[in-house]
């Protein structure tokens, strides 16, 4: 049998260090390549064969996980706050780095974390692009609210945004001048604009072949819309890797950091460590879900009663979860099976 090669990688914008060592822990070259697929192409002419490579997850990681894939025997991307022992390191440099990852990946401790297809990120980083679109939008609208504010205009909050009320208001209030006016104008075009180009972002996904028939499932579920319903694809990738609900819940953000130490057992606050795009879908559509279904409507009120508002819309996000693996896993629409003692989708 060959014996294997390790390879650990500190991944940058410009510069990419590396360390390649044996099973014994010998190290065979070390040193830094520029982040380029040209320069990464001829360094893998120059590796011994075969190998295996682990790099930390960041913003890079992506296109250099694609590149390398086809070349390596197995590549592996670490879970950045899992990697305590760079992070606490008296001695921190990148190529202390690179060998620290390397010698992770040989002794089977890296912490592995999941890295979707390419056809997913692909559609994911469309999806979060009309994220930003949606926030620089109410952006928009609340500053049109404040320069109306700042210049003592009264204004109808709940009509503000409609095409002929705003044309109405600008038309005839004698407090808007002209400056003012064209400052309107300038905000109501741009919230038009990014308006047709976050429905034309959407309308694509939803029309995806890749995506088309489990967006379609996951929107017979009560409360789960087209958002909802894209963002929980494109994020979750492979329902599979998540072996419970609990772990689903927990990578959604919905539940709290466990502290136990001897017979002390202590509960965080919602944990900071969690997919924040999932996160907020959830307790947006949770916050909708009593209205579409009277199962969450009584679960919603049955929470409420032992504690607040809050504590009720995280329950309801979790049945959300519970219901969108479910249908996810069992590829089949949803249903809601009445028992003796509860409602199981």
């Amino acid at each position: 049998m060959q014996n294997m090669y390790y390879i650990g990688l500190d991944v940058h914008k410009r510069t990419i260090s590396y360390c390649v060592k044996d099973s014994s822990g010998a190290i065979h070259a070390e040193g830094t390549i520029p982040a380029a697929r040209f320069d990464l192409d001829r360094w893998m002419k120059t590796l011994p064969q075969p190998w295996t490579a682990a790099m930390e997850a960041t913003v890079f990681t992506g296109w250099i996980y694609d590149h390398l894939q086809p070349h390596a025997a197995a590549l592996k991307v670490a879970h950045p706050l899992m990697l305590r022992a760079i992070a606490a390191a008296k001695k921190k440099n990148d190529r202390i780095d690179a060998s620290k990852i390397c010698d992770c990946l040989r002794c089977d401790f890296l912490p592995e974390c999941y890295m979707a297809s390419t056809a997913i990120r692909e559609r994911r980083r469309t999806l979060r692009y009309r994220n930003l679109l949606v926030r620089q939008m109410v952006q928009m609208k609340n500053k049109i609210s404040m320069l109306l504010m700042e210049a003592g205009v009264n204004y109808n909050k709940q009509r503000l945004h409609k095409a002929g009320y705003f044309r109405e208001l600008l038309a005839t209030n004698p407090d808007i001048d002209e400056g003012l006016g064209s400052l309107l104008r300038l905000c109501r075009e741009t919230v038009v604009r990014l308006q047709k180009t976050e429905n034309a972002l959407v309308r694509s996904l939803e029309r995806d072949s890749l995506l088309l028939d489990r967006v379609e499932r996951l929107m017979t579920i009560p409360a789960v819309g087209p958002i909802t319903a894209l963002t929980w694809a494109l994020e979750v990738g492979d329902v599979k890797r998540f072996p419970s609900i609990k772990k689903a819940i927990s990578y959604c953000g919905l539940c709290g950091a466990e502290k136990s130490s001897g017979n002390t057992v202590q509960r965080t606050p919602l944990s900071k460590q969690r997919n924040k795009h999932l996160q907020t879908t959830l307790i947006e559509a949770a916050k909708m879900a009593p209205r579409n279904s009277p199962e969450l409507a009584m679960l919603y009120d049955r929470e409420k009663q032992k504690g607040n508002a809050n504590r009720a819309t995280l329950a309801v996000a979790r049945k959300l979860v519970a219901y969108l693996m479910a249908v996810d896993r069992g590829h089949r629409n949803f249903q809601v099976v009445e028992t003796n003692n509860c409602i199981a989708a």
